[in-house]
């Protein structure tokens, strides 16, 4: 597990946004409310589908499944000219990111993010930043197949 670190720009992305926990995880109803308006959405960059997650900053510190933090589904855009009504722009900060390239079924991801945070976390240089957490969905992404791959970024910093 050896992750590329890339400084990201700063990125206008177009959405929707859902409260959750991962006791009561919601993702399928966010991006099943999120994918028949993307094609309301102007000036797109490119068909990549980007998920954010925003933690609060004692989120990993403090540690517990129902824990609430907020996931979103977006896609990016060159420019806002027009919101469409029940949809919600985010300026994605960019930063340092750790990019991870992860294939296999969505119900598999979570033993690849323990490895993340318990193996290669804490053996790198970097620490974890607060931060947006990034899952880039491209051409190669398809849901619960485990042939499926996407990219994940992990916001980091030197100690």
């Amino acid at each position: 597990m050896t992750p590329q670190i890339e400084l990201k720009p700063q990125k206008e992305l177009i959405g929707q946004r859902l409260k959750m926990s991962y006791a009561d995880y919601k993702i399928g109803s966010l991006w099943g409310r999120f994918m028949p308006r993307r094609k309301e959405i102007k000036n797109t960059v490119s068909n990549d589908l980007i998920g954010l997650t925003l933690y609060k900053k004692t989120h990993f510190s403090h540690f517990s499944p129902t824990n609430e933090f907020e996931k979103w589904a977006t896609i990016e855009v060159s420019h806002i000219d027009q919101l469409p009504e029940g949809l919600e722009n985010y300026s994605f900060p960019g930063g340092l990111y750790a990019l991870f390239q992860y294939r296999g079924s969505s119900t598999d991801i979570a033993k690849f993010y323990q490895e993340i945070f318990t193996v290669w976390l804490p053996s790198s240089e970097f620490e974890l930043d607060d931060r947006p957490h990034v899952e880039v969905l491209g051409a190669q992404y398809k849901n619960n197949d485990p042939s499926s791959e996407e990219e994940i970024w992990i916001p980091i910093k030197r100690p």
